[in-house]
């Protein structure tokens, strides 16, 4: 968070969207009286309000907007005030047809629903930035406003617009990259393939729907413009509300668990005071609460520190095939969760249940059934949980593990046309976080030219297809000062331009790591293969085996059947001062999990708190203190020693804990320094 525009609010924030146009005005007093007896401290106003601001072009209704926030003001209740952009009215589409946006087959979509805008079109842009200036210049001085909300969920909807505007603005971002050289282009796409070699700017399009496969590089500038041209409407919106409010910070909501459309949030989050995120559960995931602490480990890493956490779910969304309630318990835990991993405020979609629309089916704080139901009873427990843990903001936590993370890497591996289809870059690096999280090791996550990885101990690669050279040195300069890497396979195959590293695999990594592989032999869904060496007896692994050789390196464990039997599939090279390892295939969970924990005992990476399976164990480290936070997530309860005060109950603790079954506890202890706290 900046230090000049910072979220100036007590404790913990809390609360919600608060949709007030949804109702009628004689329910709002009843919603201040709730927000008090809830704990609110902060509600999102505006987000889709964008109708009744501005009824006509050029025509303003501020009305209702003033009454709301000096009705907030007037209950001490905060405002995150939003610019209502995502969702522009219809007499903005009939004036503006051509800012529809275009599917990749053609499609002019409709508007009738959020985010039908294309976000290259000149006349959306005028509008948006039109509206955030008479927001920003009517607000700025009203005292409920503590924040901006930009947007709100940029690239939800409408990530990719294949129409003419967008093709345009595409040209003009790659003559702008390229250095207004096509030769420079021509070569970086490789475009002598299938003739497609480009004499006139002119001559590109988006990669839209073709008869085969598109071009590889095409696809992943293209990938590039859409996150880069969204980020451009971001940061106008925020520089009109700056000229008006210098003082106030500005947020924007990401949504880091999503598809391959998600943008490259390295890129935005140093654009924002506050970075801010919308997490939702997958009814399909068993262990959900494992992608809530990934999620919020990858949130603080971005932030540089604590973060918002913008919206959640008090019980089910609306959007799934099937969209399953919360368990009892499970919401204050993920929201206590969040908190454990970096964040300082807590909000969830939305206040009020709605009783009309899209998401009338999605939960609220709240629910239709009003307040005689067991979600505002948890409400009102997690209000006045977060009030009893409002010293633990602008707390920290440290990690002496990274876990890289690229968004050019994503998108390039899940692009069409590769060895195997299989693989899913979010998948394979939750495989490799689940282990350390399981063990309560503190995680960081990285880009591979991050500076300074030399104050990790450990920094792990799982999915690291595509990578330039600049984060291909600085990977190796970490192992050969000293430092452990492990890596994973299909690494280091592709450079920045998605061109393969030749003379063998994994291309950028194979001196430091030791080993080269001539043929991947990916495996075909259901099949495995046998791993022995030193492994856990009985290992196998699946999706991925390679042709590999030592050139340096010592086998760890190899194949035990199929056609690479006898060949080395996990391997541990000292290069420099440092260890590299490769994990040439996927290995099973059990196994994963022991290799991981030997990489990290040897690097000297330990716990932060010895516990139970099943118990979460985070650290928080604030100025004065440490905060010890304790989730059961298998619903035994547990004992876990501890010394000093559990903050939920106000109890002191002498020697141990009791963590409730399915419940939390935090204790604040002495602040200790890393090492003290692994022993």
């Amino acid at each position: 968070m900046s230090t000049e525009r910072r979220l100036r609010l007590p404790g913990i924030a809390y609360g919600g969207d608060y949709n007030p146009e949804q109702w009628p005005e004689d329910v709002w007093a009843e919603d201040m009286r709730l927000m008090r007896e809830a704990g609110v401290t902060m509600v999102s106003v505006g987000i889709f309000s964008w109708a009744l601001l501005e009824p006509a072009e050029g025509v303003y209704d501020f009305s209702r907007m003033d009454r709301v926030l000096d009705l907030l003001h007037a209950n001490g209740i905060s405002a995150d005030l939003a610019t209502p952009t995502a969702a522009p009215p219809a007499w903005f589409f009939r004036a503006h047809p051509e800012a529809l946006p275009v599917d990749r087959d053609g499609r002019t979509l409709s508007y009738g629903s959020r985010q039908t805008f294309c976000p290259s079109s000149p006349a959306y842009r005028e509008a948006a930035l039109r509206m955030a200036d008479e927001i920003g210049r009517r607000y700025a001085d009203h005292p409920a406003v503590v924040m901006w909300h930009v947007h709100n969920e940029y690239g939800c909807h409408n990530a990719e617009c294949y129409c003419d505007l967008s093709a345009a603005s595409f040209r003009g971002w790659l003559r702008a990259k390229y250095g207004d050289d096509l030769a420079a282009l021509n070569h970086a796409w490789g475009t002598t393939f299938w003739s497609q070699w480009y004499y006139d700017w002119e001559e590109i399009l988006p990669p839209r729907a073709t008869g085969a496969a598109p071009n590889p590089t095409h696809q992943l500038d293209w990938r590039r413009f859409c996150s880069d041209e969204l980020l451009s409407l971001c940061t106008a919106e925020r520089d009109v509300l700056r000229l008006a409010a210098p003082g106030i910070p500005a947020t924007t909501n990401f949504m880091v668990n999503f598809s391959i459309e998600a943008l490259d949030y390295w890129r935005w989050a140093p654009e924002l005071d506050i970075v801010s995120n919308d997490h939702y559960l997958r009814s399909s995931d068993p262990e959900s609460e494992i992608d809530v602490a990934l999620c919020g480990d990858l949130m603080r890493s971005m932030a540089g520190g604590p973060w918002v956490l913008m919206e959640h779910s008090t019980g089910a969304v609306n959007w799934q095939p099937v969209n399953r309630a919360k368990t009892p318990g499970e919401m204050r835990r993920n929201a206590l969760a969040h908190v454990a991993h970096g964040a300082d405020g807590i909000l969830f979609f939305q206040w009020r249940a709605a009783k009309a629309g899209a998401e009338q089916w999605h939960s609220a704080m709240l629910p239709h059934a009003g307040t005689d139901s067991q979600i505002w009873q948890d409400v009102v427990q997690l209000g006045a949980d977060l009030r009893a843990l409002a010293e633990v903001r602008g707390s920290t936590t440290p990690a002496k593990v990274a876990i890289v993370w690229d968004w050019n890497a994503r998108w390039a591996m899940e692009l069409p046309s590769q060895p195997s289809a299989e693989l899913c870059f979010q998948d394979l690096v939750r495989d490799w976080y689940t282990p350390l999280w399981k063990a309560g090791v503190a995680v960081d996550f990285v880009r591979p030219d991050t500076p300074g990885l030399d104050r990790y101990q450990l920094v792990l690669a799982p999915s690291l297809y595509l990578v330039d050279d600049t984060g291909a040195a600085n990977l190796t300069g970490f192992v050969e000062r000293g430092g452990t890497l492990a890596v994973g396979f299909h690494s280091g195959a592709v450079d920045e331009n998605c061109h393969v590293r030749l003379g063998g695999y994994p291309g950028a990594f194979r001196e430091i790591l030791g080993v080269r592989a001539d043929e991947p032999f990916p495996l075909l869904p259901g099949q495995s293969v046998g791993l022995a060496g030193q492994v856990p007896r009985g290992a196998t692994a699946d999706l991925w085996t390679e042709r590999l050789r030592l050139t340096g390196a010592e086998a760890v464990a190899t194949y035990t059947d199929g056609s690479l039997a006898d060949v080395p599939a996990i391997t541990r090279h000292a290069y420099g001062s440092g260890t590299a390892w490769y994990l040439a295939t996927h290995p099973d969970p059990a196994t994963l999990a022991a290799v991981l924990q030997r990489i990290g005992q040897e690097a000297g990476v330990r716990p932060e708190h010895e516990a139970p399976a099943g118990v979460e164990v985070v650290r928080r480290r604030g100025a004065d203190a440490d905060y010890l936070f304790l989730i059961d997530h298998a619903g035994h309860g547990a004992e876990i020693p501890a010394d000093g005060v559990e903050l939920l109950t106000g109890k002191p603790v002498d020697g141990s804990v009791t963590v409730p079954e399915g419940g939390v506890a935090v204790v604040r202890t002495q602040r200790l320094t890393y090492w003290q706290a692994s022993t």
